[in-house]
């Protein structure tokens, strides 16, 4: 997955054949904000003015910009899930949250 990051937002990153441009997309928030260009560097350049904008606006609108996700994930599993969990985090010598956060990275492909 081709992404961005900056001041804690991350942006996905796709390449437009027909226009012959990359575009940018805010990822994990509801609001819609976008970014193009034609190089890597005008690329990053409109991702960083567009992140900022974002901040910008909002604040001046009265409201708050979306933040990213906290990093704080609460999942419901079954009990014989759970138990499975615990042994492969003991196993590697980890506890339950830093086992699940390397699996996680690893099925999201970080």
């Amino acid at each position: 997955m081709n992404m961005m990051k900056y001041k804690g937002y991350i942006a996905r990153i796709e390449y437009d054949e027909e226009d012959r441009i990359f575009v940018g997309h805010l990822a994990g928030i509801k609001d819609i904000v976008g970014f193009h260009g034609t190089t890597v560097n005008e690329l990053e350049s409109a991702f960083h003015e567009s992140v900022d904008n974002y901040i910008a606006i909002s604040e001046e609108s009265g409201r708050s910009p979306q933040k990213p996700y906290s990093g704080k994930l609460m999942l419901r599993i079954p009990p014989e899930v759970h138990a499975a969990v615990a042994t492969a985090a003991q196993v590697h010598g980890k506890s339950i949250n830093q086992w699940a956060s390397d699996t996680l990275k690893k099925a999201a492909h970080i």
